[in-house]
């Protein structure tokens, strides 16, 4: 079964930084494209990054680019999300992705919030 644990989330002051950690599980990560999302309250899920399964190329959102950086470690299974100079629009649950024959999975998500 695919599983996939966000951590690391919390409350932040704006043009702070934090570390998100998302644990994968259940399937070849190392062959797998993955992706952080993030939801506000009363907003529509907006794709943030992505990172290819060696890690070879990311993309951002026009939105975090230059403050965020995605990253991975498949000898831990592990995807990362580096968030610098965090503003307040940034808070958001935030959740890992892949995706399998058509099938996107998710994890639970973990808050982040910025705020003074």
């Amino acid at each position: 079964q695919v599983q996939l644990v966000e951590s690391g989330g919390g409350l932040v002051q704006p043009g702070g930084s934090l570390k998100l950690s998302c644990a994968a599980s259940g399937f070849t990560f190392s062959s797998a494209l993955m992706r952080w999302y993030r939801q506000a309250p009363g907003k529509e899920r907006e794709w943030v990054a992505r990172i290819t399964n060696t890690g070879a190329t990311t993309n951002y959102a026009d939105s975090v680019k230059g403050r965020f950086t995605i990253s991975r470690d498949n000898a831990k299974s592990t995807m990362y999300l580096q968030m610098d100079s965090l503003k307040p629009e940034d808070t958001a649950v935030y959740y890992c992705n892949t995706v399998s024959l058509f099938t996107n999975y998710w994890g639970q998500g973990t808050q982040v919030t910025v705020s003074s």
